[in-house]
């Protein structure tokens, strides 16, 4: 009867065993902007993802902006979300997510020579100057995100307000060319790599950066809540490893020539937008441990209250979870 009961014992443990290992975690994760968002290009160098498929599986899905990742968190929808520095505030005290975890880096705005986001109005625009944008119509991907908080913030300090002064419309990244050329928008912002369009630096002018509105910014982080990190750490820490490994391959200039191909499959759009500027020190600031700039994510923070937009203050460090991303980062040593 022992040995009976003992062999049901091992049959059950190694059935266990074998679901564990035919049930990898799913990790639902986000994007907006193609090349800019590494989970847009990870599965391009799914070689380099040696746990891929046995201890997770990936399931990336694009969104139009941040404040739709929040909902979704909200909502259980998603599970790992790439937030900019914006939308913190509006998932902690808006979405009343105080669980939520800040796991790494993605880029970072404006560190010393890197890019900084750009605004842009027409070469023959009558605007010359910030406070020339009274009365304008001005655009944004989304209310909300980063760079519509970026913008607000540059047209409050020069003395203006949204509504009063001003009117926002949303539109798509690829759709703020045409939005300006048709003049239909006085104001488009200009992220990478739709920044660097040819097509629209033929037909436009920088009116000013992000860094000169928010100061450098921890422009985008890897976030999820607590629960699903607790739940599902050794697959998160798997699929962290992973991804710094991919994360290094694409930042070696070694690869330039073979991660411009990936961007010009992913984008469709020709080698020459990427070749000159992509993941060098004229693409945004991209720490190769993803170890998020912590210090800058609570200037930022707090800038946000300062100008009107968070109502409470916001402990950057205590909604952090720095371990997953460091024992990643300490098995690659």
């Amino acid at each position: 009867m022992r040995r009976l009961t003992y062999c049901l014992l091992v049959a059950l443990a190694i059935g266990a065993s074998h679901a564990a290992v035919a049930d990898p975690v799913k990790i639902r994760a986000s994007w907006t902007v193609p090349v800019s968002n590494w989970m847009s290009i990870l599965l391009e160098k799914k070689d380099l993802m040696t746990h891929l498929g046995k201890s997770y599986l990936l399931e990336p899905t694009r969104y139009t902006g941040t404040p739709l990742m929040v909902t979704a968190l909200a909502n259980g929808e998603l599970d790992v979300a790439n937030l900019t520095f914006s939308a913190i505030g509006l998932a902690v005290q808006n979405a009343g997510l105080d669980d939520l975890r800040i796991i790494a880096d993605e880029f970072q705005d404006g560190v010393g020579d890197y890019y900084s986001q750009e605004f842009f109005v027409l070469k023959d625009s009558p605007v010359q100057k910030v406070p020339d944008l009274k009365g304008k119509i001005l655009a944004t991907n989304a209310l909300g995100s980063a760079v519509d908080i970026a913008m607000k913030a540059m047209l409050r300090k020069n003395g203006m307000e949204d509504r009063r002064d001003y009117t926002v419309v949303e539109a798509q990244f690829p759709a703020m060319r045409a939005l300006l050329a048709e003049k239909k928008a006085e104001l488009v912002p200009g992220v990478l790599p739709f920044s660097l369009d040819p097509e629209l630096r033929k037909i436009a002018r920088t009116l000013f950066v992000q860094k000169e509105a928010v100061g450098t910014t921890q422009m985008a982080i890897y976030a999820a809540r607590k629960g699903f990190i607790e739940k599902n750490r050794p697959a998160l820490v798997d699929f962290m490893e992973d991804t710094l490994r991919v994360v290094r391959w694409y930042l070696d200039p070694a690869n330039h020539n073979e991660a411009v191909a990936i961007a010009v499959r992913v984008t469709k759009q020709p080698a020459a937008i990427f070749e000159s500027w992509l993941f060098t020190n004229k693409d945004y600031y991209r720490d190769p441990n993803m170890q998020p700039n912590l210090a800058a994510l609570q200037s930022n923070v707090d800038e946000q209250k300062a100008l009107g937009f968070l109502k409470g203050d916001i402990d950057i460090k205590g909604h952090s979870d720095l371990s997953v991303i460091s024992e990643a980062a300490q098995r690659l040593k």
